[in-house]
């Protein structure tokens, strides 16, 4: 059976240590404000060495699907509340506006 997480975040610049499986991460997240901008967010192992680093919170895509090399289990996802493919802005992460975590 699929396990699913929805990782618990807040519509600002934020750092957290989740467990993904097995395994501890640090994340960090930050909202770029530019003409095309959005949220990025950077993934750490354990030892706050960098895994994933400007990997933007795109709708509609696994978002670990490119990084398969680096060894993180599962799929990761961003989708909005009444409307999943919409974008997640600076007002709405955590909010209506999710990340999902599956394995």
């Amino acid at each position: 059976m699929a396990q699913s997480y929805k990782i618990p975040l807040i519509s600002q610049a934020q750092k957290l240590n989740i467990q993904l499986g097995t395994d501890f991460y640090y994340l960090r997240l930050r909202y770029c404000f530019t003409p095309m901008g959005g949220w990025i967010m950077d993934i750490y192992d354990n030892l706050a060495n960098p895994l994933i680093c400007g990997m933007p919170l795109v709708t509609g895509c696994d978002l670990l699907g490119q990084y398969e090399y680096v060894g993180i289990p599962g799929s990761m996802y961003v989708a909005t509340d009444g409307n999943p493919p919409e974008v997640p802005t600076n007002d709405n992460l955590g909010s209506t506006s999710h990340l999902y975590w599956y394995a």
